[in-house]
């Protein structure tokens, strides 16, 4: 089953992506339609009547409950901790729980539940990391983490989450939930559609593996032969493959040279937020210091990208038709660009959401051919960085208490961790790895239901205030 799982899943994602990009940009279409007629044409500054009956929305003001024992962070444990074994499991973080969950149950105001959103996502990750490195491939001798695709999507995942975050303090409350629903019920519906399909080839496969089985059975038992006791031995003996040790495959799943690379993309990026909180918000230096932020990101995926290219146009001249990474396809300039388009598309997400832009990557690594069990590792890495990069620019900006955070760090990094050993064990007894994409279809979903009941609510709570829903200055 296992030697023939890498092939299944490349044959069934090598479908194109178009369609799926399509309704991204068609839905992307309706809300901006949808924003031109619905936003009032009176600005917030000219609309303020004097019994302030038009206040602005988005700046809200700070709401942090004590941590203490009670009902609601009970509820935020067992809900957090399922978030967090599910979503780590399924590549996508959780962020879409999260921040409903703590924004409604315990009282936390928008902002802060984003960044406590974050700290939880980063503490499951990281656990889920920690798993993952102790773990062979399931198809071959390589590493469960792809770090090529991880250095491919990083940069560009970054630079998105900044872009997120600014348009965050723009953009109208209803018109994100709205982009929110849209994008996480197509990648939600799409990733669904390919479980099914990942099911029922798996099925195929385990029925015509039992049946040759039951045949040798049969082809054995009709030519049996006495055979002295005596020879208990083979002859030959068999050769049997060598099984490393926990510490061997550990060392053999990291690579040290990516992670450097990973690591200066974090450091960079988290130079410029520091110096960028730091400065006067839309002046000279401040928009200098988020420019910069462009040549670093594109760089470095640009750096990744040639490499592939290269690898893959070499391998193709010498007749090799091995993938250069776990993604099945052949890497073009065109594809190249829609990997970057969608790490952007991702990291947005992320920032508008608040979470580490798994909603994205971890269905588009499956577009791309791989496996469930590489796409969840690679995209759980991937965030790692992502989510800590946050947390470390929201705690220089007082963002989340220091208390709740360490508790639902704590949570999240046992469930993160117990998450991936309990359905990797299922995976491997039931040889199904469409369970890892049911689960993040799933989370996806959940995530879509919370955000939308939660927008909904916002939204009519607005128009019943005479809130405006418009635009907001950015410099303000």
């Amino acid at each position: 089953m296992e030697g023939n799982t890498g092939s299944l899943y490349g044959r069934l994602n090598r479908s194109s992506t178009r369609g799926f990009l399509a309704y991204v940009a068609a839905g992307a279409a309706c809300a901006a339609v949808l924003a031109y007629f619905v936003v009032p044409t009176a600005g917030p500054a000219g609309s303020a009547s004097n019994d302030g009956a038009l206040r602005l929305s988005s700046r809200t003001a700070r709401v942090w409950p004590e941590l203490a024992f009670n009902w609601r962070v009970v509820v935020i444990t067992v809900v957090g901790f399922l978030g967090s074994a599910f979503g780590t499991v399924g590549g996508v973080g959780g962020g879409g729980i999260f921040v409903p969950m703590l924004n409604l149950v315990v009282g936390f105001d928008t902002k802060s539940a984003a960044a406590l959103s974050k700290c939880m996502i980063m503490g499951a990750s990281a656990s889920s990391v920690w798993y993952n490195l102790q773990v062979s491939h399931p198809t071959k001798e390589a590493p469960v983490i792809d770090y090529k695709l991880a250095l491919l999507f990083q940069p560009m995942l970054m630079l998105g989450i900044t872009i997120g975050v600014e348009l965050s303090v723009i953009f109208p409350y209803w018109l994100i939930t709205v982009l929110i629903i849209i994008l996480f019920i197509g990648t939600s519906s799409r990733s669904f559609y390919k479980g099914i399909l990942m099911w029922r080839e798996e099925t195929r496969i385990l029925m015509e593996t039992r049946e040759r089985e039951e045949q040798s059975e049969s082809a054995c038992a009709a030519s049996d032969v006495v055979i002295d006791p005596s020879y208990e031995e083979p002859l030959l003996p068999l050769p049997q493959p060598k099984e490393k040790s926990a510490l061997e495959t550990f060392l053999f799943n990291l690579r040290w040279k990516n992670i450097l690379v990973l690591m200066s993309v974090w450091s960079s990026f988290l130079v410029l937020q520091v110096l960028k909180n730091n400065s006067k918000s839309c002046s000279n230096f401040y928009w200098v210091i988020n420019v910069l932020q462009v040549p670093v990101a594109v760089s470095v995926f640009l750096w990744e990208a040639v490499q592939l290219c290269k690898e893959s146009h070499a391998r193709r001249v010498n007749g090799n038709l091995e993938c250069v990474c776990e993604a099945s396809i052949e890497w073009s300039p065109a594809q190249l660009i829609v990997c970057a388009s969608c790490g952007l598309l991702g990291g947005t997400v992320g920032g508008l959401l608040g979470s580490g832009g798994g909603f994205i990557l971890g269905p588009l690594l499956l577009e791309l051919g791989c496996i469930p069990q590489v796409a969840s590792a690679t995209a759980t890495f991937v965030m790692m960085f992502s989510s800590s990069l946050s947390v470390v620019e929201f705690h220089f900006l007082h963002r989340f208490p220091i208390p709740f955070a360490a508790y639902l760090i704590f949570v999240s990094i046992l469930a993160g961790f117990w998450g991936q050993c309990l359905v990797r064990k299922l995976v491997h007894v039931l040889k199904r790895a469409s369970l890892i994409v049911f689960i993040l279809s799933s989370v996806i979903f959940a995530s879509a239901l919370t955000m939308g009941v939660v927008g909904t609510k916002k939204s009519i709570s607005m128009i019943n205030n005479h809130e405006y829903m418009g635009f907001l200055n950015f410099c303000e």
